[in-house]
């Protein structure tokens, strides 16, 4: 016997203080993405009064959604039809949204920088509790940035002395050698993402003087090799791109009163063939040691075109055919 979910009715009332505008969306926009995530609710928006009908369960659901987009409106946030979806994911999950979408990091030039998946939100917790923290995920998740963020975040507090950003330059259809210009010239391409993160993080006109003073260093990974690094913050970009010697030569670098944030995607490899990826096999390697946490992203956490997300998917189930096909 099947049983039919009891009905339930519920009536939301927005404070006067919150616009319905930033609840409902300019067009509707955010009230159609809850009722595509929720069919078999009515909701109907009649001045300030939200009205549901339907399943309890679903009904449930969405009074809470609705009081922690309100809770993450009065921050000063605008909501979007894809932050509505990522929320709904978290509450079933038993995540409250505004606790992960109004926990700041930085803020520069009135822009402020916050994890918007409760994974991303793990990834930064575990760069407060850890000493070496491994974000490992596809494209678009917000390991780099997030990362730098954290890194301009313990500069500011004084946590650390200097922010040290490093990228094995390993050629992706290019050899370095055919490449015009001065050696800086011929590695800043690989070196140009995390620019842009600090970027939008520091006023772009100190970049040049905390760069000249060995406050901020950004530098191929073969720049690390000989050093200790101490009261530093140290994010290694793109691991899936060093080879097991490399990165063993990148932990060991590690000094007193410094974190390590190492981040990469294992799908994206680009070392020569035969060559085996250090990030694949540090995981075994480091599992049970203290201090160190390895923190997976998804498809899930992609914050760019919700295109992006489908698109890696997709690969990650062509890659897995072709791997059964080899079996």
């Amino acid at each position: 016997m099947t049983l039919t979910p009891a009905p339930a009715h519920a009536v939301i009332v927005v404070p006067t203080s919150t616009p319905m505008v930033t609840i409902i969306g300019s067009r509707d926009e955010l009230i159609k993405t809850i009722e595509q995530a929720f069919p078999d609710v009515v909701i109907l928006v009649r001045g300030n009064e939200i009205t549901l009908d339907g399943p309890s369960e679903s009904v449930a659901t969405i009074e809470s959604l609705i009081g922690e987009m309100i809770i993450v409106v009065r921050t000063g946030q605008g909501l979007t039809p894809e932050s509505v979806e990522r929320s709904i994911g978290m509450l079933k999950s038993n995540i409250s949204p505004a606790g992960v979408l109004t926990a700041n990091i930085i803020s520069n030039r009135g822009k402020s920088i916050r994890a918007k998946t409760a994974n991303q939100k793990t990834y930064v917790d575990a760069i407060d509790k850890n000493t070496v923290v491994f974000g490992i995920g596809p494209a678009g998740t917000g390991k780099t940035y997030l990362a730098v963020a954290k890194a301009v975040q313990a500069l500011q507090s004084k946590k650390v002395t200097r922010i040290i950003l490093t990228r094995p330059a390993v050629e992706a259809g290019e050899r370095l050698g055919f490449l015009p210009g001065t050696l800086n010239e011929k590695i800043d391409p690989y070196l140009r993402p995390l620019y842009d993160a600090l970027h939008d993080m520091i006023d772009p006109d100190s970049i040049p003087r905390l760069m000249t003073s060995g406050t901020i260093e950004v530098a191929p990974l073969a720049y690390m090799r000989g050093r200790t690094l101490n009261d530093a913050f140290i994010i290694l970009d793109e691991a899936q791109n060093t080879s097991a010697e490399q990165m063993k030569m990148f932990l060991t670098r590690l000094g007193f009163g410094s974190t390590m944030v190492i981040t990469g995607d294992v799908t994206q490899v680009d070392l020569p063939a035969g060559t085996a990826s250090g990030l694949r096999a540090v995981r075994e390697i480091l599992t049970d040691i203290d201090d160190v946490e390895f923190v997976e992203l998804t498809s899930g956490d992609v914050v760019r075109h919700k295109l992006v997300g489908q698109i890696v998917d997709a690969y990650g189930r062509y890659d897995e055919a072709k791997q059964q096909g080899r079996k």
